[in-house]
């Protein structure tokens, strides 16, 4: 992805916008220097749903700029790809403050108590080698949407942190399962893998509005704050617990 068409460096002598492919084109924020995002093919300069892309490589001063400006609106999702999560997404989430733009980690490290602590940060995690660039762009599109995804090596770092704690406490854990319907219990295994409303539809036979009003139950039934709370009290997580320091 080398268009000009619509790709700007943030940090370094900005472009002005390019105009929207649609009403709803994205504005995606690589944290990276351009010459170091890993992949040429994506998004594409006709891609549907990102109409515009940005490089802010460390200290994100572009980021850094905009959350001091209260510009909170202007960026729909940050994408971080980093050898070294624990560092780099700290150094991300001070620069973007009260930014409300979702975060999305691309990452070879596979340790997971690094990869459990990016989840409980509210960021995606997709292990590199672990996805393809289709993967990429469901979990942007699916981030502006609240959807917090996973690589399936992600996925199975939650389980295994989660599952350790749960260990305790199975009777409870159980208790707040039986909370939920047959139908909400498929839709939480399916969202604890990582998939997002329309996805979970597919595999169940359901619209994605079906699938969003059951996910709505299920954070009333669960007293979670959103997908990320829900699927972390579903694999026994509770809140306020550290999952990476369990997990130790």
């Amino acid at each position: 992805m080398r268009s000009s068409r619509h790709v700007s460096t943030a940090d370094h002598a900005p472009h002005p916008p390019t105009p929207a492919v649609s009403s709803r084109g994205l504005t995606v924020v690589l944290a990276c220097a351009q010459d170091d995002w890993p992949h040429d093919d994506w998004p594409t300069s006709d891609d549907p749903h990102v109409s515009q892309v940005l490089y802010s490589p460390a200290p994100y001063r572009f980021l850094r700029d905009r959350a001091r400006n209260g510009d909170n609106e202007a960026v729909d999702v940050v994408v971080l790809p980093c050898e070294n999560p624990t560092v780099a997404f700290s150094g991300l989430l001070n620069a973007m403050g009260d930014m409300n733009a979702s975060v999305i980690v691309l990452s070879p490290e596979r340790d997971p108590d690094v990869i459990v602590d990016v989840f409980r940060g509210g960021a995606g995690y997709m292990v590199e080698g672990d996805y393809c660039t289709c993967m990429l762009s469901a979990a942007v599109v699916g981030a502006t949407v609240g959807h917090t995804y996973l690589s399936p090596m992600a996925c199975a770092a939650l389980r295994e942190c989660a599952q350790r704690m749960a260990a305790p406490r199975d009777d409870a854990l159980e208790r707040l399962r039986s909370l939920l319907s047959p139908r909400e219990r498929e839709v939480m295994e399916l969202l604890s893998t990582g998939l997002g409303a329309q996805e979970i539809g597919v595999r169940l036979g359901l619209s994605e509005k079906t699938v969003r009003n059951n996910l709505s139950n299920i954070y009333a039934k669960l007293d979670a704050r959103g997908s990320t709370d829900a699927v972390l009290r579903w694999l026994g997580a509770r809140q306020g617990d550290s999952l990476g320091s369990a997990a130790r």
